[in-house]
């Protein structure tokens, strides 16, 4: 019988990196205590590793790139309105 996929929660995950990233004990001794495998707990732990920088980036970066979005977005849904607008005009300015 196959059971479901255990899903852990990101502030699980992360207490479990951040154990791991510590060293106080094996990466073994972790998964063992919190049953789970040793290359899940090795995965956590590079994860938080690769992403520590950008918790320590400029927040500007990312809210310029969210704004830079928003803007992208905008356009797109202004020009769809204008072609729609053109094709109204058009078809219903002849008759009126």
């Amino acid at each position: 019988m196959i059971g479901k996929r255990k899903r852990h929660s990101a502030e699980f995950k992360a207490k479990i990196a951040l154990l791991a990233i510590k060293g106080e004990e094996r990466v073994n001794e972790i998964a063992q205590h919190y049953q789970l495998h040793p290359g899940q707990v090795t995965q956590w732990k590079r994860q938080a590793l690769a992403h520590l920088p950008e918790l320590f980036s400029n927040g500007s970066v990312r809210a310029a790139q969210a704004e830079s979005e928003l803007k992208d977005q905008l356009y797109q849904e202004i020009g769809q309105l204008k072609v729609e607008l053109d094709w109204l005009k058009k078809k219903f300015g002849e008759r009126g």
